[in-house]
């Protein structure tokens, strides 16, 4: 391994996936100098394939919104939820909260691809095929960096955030994780040429189907452009644990248990290995340190089922610049009060609904026949991403509040 000079920036960021995007164009527009290492190189397969609303005012933020728009990605307005005989439909243009209704579906090696290519446009120093593998923490922190031939240089910067998502880049150089609550449950998914007649499913909905004899297991369908679809299973690891060899069987045994999914899919040919991921959830103490911060995935990651991990991860970017953006003008910001905090109250209302999911106590919500129009939009809000929006009885007091709705909808 050969050493280079020392690179200095105003702001280092890690992974160029969605959450550091965002934060590299958001910290070009406010004039900082921006270097961003990206370990991969773009466009590559990653998960996470279904938007929810309140994303879409962060990717206009950020100056990304046209080019999102034009690149003609499957148009999302909801979710449609089934069980057996039961259905449950949420348009999330009926919902509590002010703002955007509707999004997208989209490939995620084009989506990620075409974020991080408008942050470069907008003056960020992206390198991709360079690691980070070492940091010294501080008022002035610095990063030891190799490119793929060997060549380690370092950087200097007067801030660095980690946006690496699952490789938690800093969390691992540094033991900031700790453990999550959420029990160890994996996915196995692919996607399917789905060829479905018009009309036979709603396209501008994901849907998520759960297994008709265990309610903690369920699957996902989210159409995508081109007529193919994104079809996963979510279980508790055992449940999912069999050889790679095994998995295509095993999923299309899946999808062929379960009625809706058994017709819309069936047998349609699946157009890439099935994957599989586990041991997903994440958690850090705390989501800020002496010169770094943490964004989206690289701090915390709750589950699949909401679709909240792009909305947590572009959240994290907003408040983290809008937090940093202050400290580098000089003035003296608490991480805590100012980032930490109101980042975790929007994911706790997620976990709080993700929680009682898996118990079943959402789904008895969902799928309660006789809902009442005002809180089936509150319930509507959360699940198009507004999670952070205190007008909701549903974001300020999330567990008492469907706790009581629950037993609401069991005495009713």
């Amino acid at each position: 391994m050969t050493h280079s000079s020392s690179q200095l920036a105003d702001v280092a960021i890690i992974g160029a996936g969605p959450s550091g995007a965002v934060a590299a164009a958001l910290l070009r527009k406010a004039g900082h100098s921006v270097l961003v290492l990206e370990r991969q190189h773009f466009p590559r397969f990653s998960i996470g394939e279904s938007l929810l609303p309140q994303s879409m005012a962060y990717l206009e933020e950020a100056g990304m919104l046209q080019a999102v728009v034009e690149a003609g990605f499957q148009y999302k307005n909801g979710a449609h939820f089934v069980h057996g005989e039961k259905a449950s439909s949420y348009d999330f243009r009926d919902k509590h909260s002010a703002g955007w209704g509707t999004t997208y579906q989209v490939e995620r090696a084009k989506f990620d691809d075409i974020l991080i290519r408008c942050a470069a446009q907008q003056g960020a120093d992206v390198r991709f095929g360079h690691a980070v593998l070492a940091i010294e923490t501080g008022d002035a922190p610095s990063l030891e960096a190799a490119d793929e031939a060997g060549n380690a240089y370092t950087v200097k910067a007067r801030f660095v955030l980690d946006a690496s998502g699952f490789g938690r880049v800093l969390p691992r150089l540094l033991d900031l994780e700790s453990p999550t609550r959420m029990p160890a449950r994996a996915a196995i998914f692919t996607h399917v040429r789905d060829a479905l007649p018009a009309g036979s499913t709603d396209r501008n909905k994901i849907c998520i189907a759960v297994h008709p004899e265990r309610r903690d297991v369920w699957y996902w369908m989210i159409p995508l452009a081109d007529g193919r679809s994104s079809v996963g299973c979510v279980a508790e690891a055992a449940f999912l644990d069999v050889p790679e060899a095994g998995r295509e069987a095993k999923l299309r045994e899946l999808i062929r248990t379960e009625p809706t999914l058994a017709a819309l899919i069936g047998d349609a040919p699946f157009l890439m290995p099935v994957r599989h991921i586990g041991g997903y959830a994440a958690n850090v103490e705390r989501l800020y340190g002496p010169g770094y911060a943490l964004l989206g995935n690289a701090g915390e990651f709750l589950d699949p089922v909401f679709s909240s991990g792009v909305t947590i991860a572009l959240r994290s970017a907003h408040l983290a610049v809008r937090t940093l953006e202050r400290q580098l003008r000089g003035e003296t910001v608490d991480w805590l009060a100012d980032y930490d905090r109101p980042l975790r109250r929007g994911i706790d209302t997620f976990r709080a609904f993700v929680d009682r999911w898996y118990t079943g106590e959402l789904q008895d919500i969902i799928f309660y026949p006789a809902q009442a129009p005002s809180i089936r939009r509150m319930i509507s809000a959360v699940l198009a991403g507004y999670a952070w929006d205190e007008t909701n009885p549903f974001v300020a007091d999330p567990v008492r509040r469907l706790n009581t709705l629950h037993r609401a909808c069991m005495t009713l």
